[in-house]
This record gives C-alpha cells, sequence and structure tokens, in this order.
C-alpha cells in the first residue's frame, strides 16, 4: 500500500467508534492528514473531538474502524519504537530508577543498545533537556516540569520516527509551560525531528506547528487546515499571529450553515 508522495506519515480517511454499553460511539470520522519528514502537525479541536484517539491510534494502541494509519507507506497495526508518545501526566516515569535509568531503559530493551551506549546517550538527551543536575535524582524528587523535561528527554533519545505528544504542557503552571515550549522548538530546530501535537489551546497550536489540523466537536471531522509554518517565538504578539488565531478560532467555532442564531 503506497501513501500520499513524501509523506513520513498519513491518516488516510481514518474512523474511530469505541463500542460502550449504549452500542457503538463514533469518535473520530474520516479524518485524513499527511506530515513530511521534519514537519511538526498540531492536531487542535475541542474536548472529546477525538485528538488523543487519533495519536493513540498512530501509536497503534487503537485500531482504526475504518481507513488506516500509514508510516512510510505502511499501515500501522501495533506499537513499535519508530513512534514515541509523551502524554500529559506527570508520572510516566519508573518511580525506582533514577532519571537517567529512566531514559536508558528504553534504549536497552527498544533499540537494543549495550548499558554503556544507553547510559552515554541519556545523559546526552538530558543535558540536552536542562537536566544535566538531575541525572541521579528519582521522579518523586522532581516538579512537573522537570518530569515533563525527563519525558521528552527519554522519547528523543530512542531516536523515533515519529514523535507524538498529548497535550504534554496543559498540567503546567503558565510560566513553565512557556518555559518548555520554548525548549521543544529549540530541540525541534537543532534535531529535526517530525512531530504530531495534541493540544486545545489555539495559540499553542500555532506556536509549536508548522501545519496545523483543525477538528470539529464530537465526532472530530476535519473543519480546516492552516499553514502555520513561520509563527514561532518571534511573532507572538503581532499583527500577523493575532490574525491567524482569530482566524482558527472562527474557523472552530463558525456555526453551521443553517443553524439557528
Amino acid at each position: 500500500m503506497n501513501g500520499a508522495a513524501g509523506a513520513v506519515l498519513e491518516a488516510a480517511d481514518l474512523t474511530l467508534d469505541y463500542v460502550s454499553d449504549n452500542g457503538r460511539v463514533r469518535a473520530v470520522e474520516n479524518v485524513s492528514f499527511a506530515v513530511t519528514k521534519g514537519e511538526r502537525l498540531v492536531l487542535l479541536g475541542p474536548s472529546g473531538c477525538g485528538k488523543s484517539s487519533i495519536l493513540k491510534t498512530i501509536a497503534g494502541f487503537i485500531k482504526p474502524s475504518e481507513g488506516s494509519i500509514l508510516l512510510d507507506g505502511r499501515p500501522v497495526t501495533k506499537p513499535g519504537p519508530d513512534r514515541v508518545v509523551v502524554f500529559q501526566e506527570f508520572d510516566q516515569l519508573l518511580p525506582w530508577k533514577t532519571v537517567r535509568e529512566n531514559v536508558a531503559f528504553p534504549l536497552k530493551v527498544a533499540r537494543g543498545k549495550s548499558q554503556a551506549e544507553a547510559r552515554e546517550i541519556a545523559e546526552q538527551a538530558l543535558v540536552r533537556v536542562g537536566l544535566a543536575r538531575a541525572l541521579d535524582a528519582y521522579p518523586h524528587t522532581l516538579s512537573g516540569g522537570m518530569k515533563q523535561r525527563a519525558a521528552i528527554a527519554r522519547a528523543l533519545a530512542t531516536a523515533p520516527e515519529v514523535l507524538l505528544m498529548d497535550e504534554p504542557f496543559a498540567a503546567l503552571d503558565a510560566l513553565t509551560r512557556t518555559n518548555l515550549q520554548s525548549d521543544l522548538l529549540d530541540l525541534a530546530e537543532e534535531l529535526k525531528f517530525t512531530l504530531v501535537f495534541v493540544t486545545h489551546a489555539i495559540e499553542e497550536a500555532v506556536l509549536i506547528g508548522t501545519k496545523l489540523h483543525l477538528l470539529s466537536a464530537h465526532p472530530g471531522r476535519t473543519l480546516a487546515t492552516f499553514d502555520t509554518k513561520g509563527f514561532g517565538r518571534d511573532k507572538l504578539g503581532t499583527t500577523e499571529f493575532q490574525e491567524i488565531v482569530r482566524d482558527i478560532n472562527a474557523a472552530l467555532f463558525a456555526r453551521p450553515a443553517g443553524a439557528a442564531a
């Protein structure tokens, strides 16, 4: 099966259903998008629109009801080290291992690195995210922001083909969130990784993404796509930035044709 030309990752007519006590519930309907190498795709939409479900399907945790997820033109059927997820929850680290051991562990298990190689790569990744002084700390001693830095370091250390982030900064205070957004952009510029990022915050979506895929309220359907490349930190507060935020807001909350006023 071939995907879109040049696409590393592609959702092709993706539909997701869940079975509940009340029967089958549709979470996502007929969503398609393509991501090329080094792009940062943001999935944006209201709570319950299926953003996280799409991310879990990309990760291989959920099977599509219809359509498919393609990685390098091949259907995704299960989880793999080529896709790594950073979740919103702070407690993603193994509490009995140090920060360095947490980052090194998947390198040994999923990438077959020796203990010495894994340790060296882990240290490099942790230094890169600003945790050089916390290598031997245990997760319970870290702040929420430090835990997320460690989770990002662990994900990047395995060199996944696609990095998946599910509202990773949503539970942080405003200052820490801003700092981590900036750090993520620095890492993206340095490492040129491919990213799929889920959020319901419009300004964060514009800042982080080079491409934005806007989803409707439940069930999630494609409302619009926006080219957000070039709206980085230097554009924050500018007229251009605020205009695209207003355009996205208008598309997100547009009243359907024929709806009562």
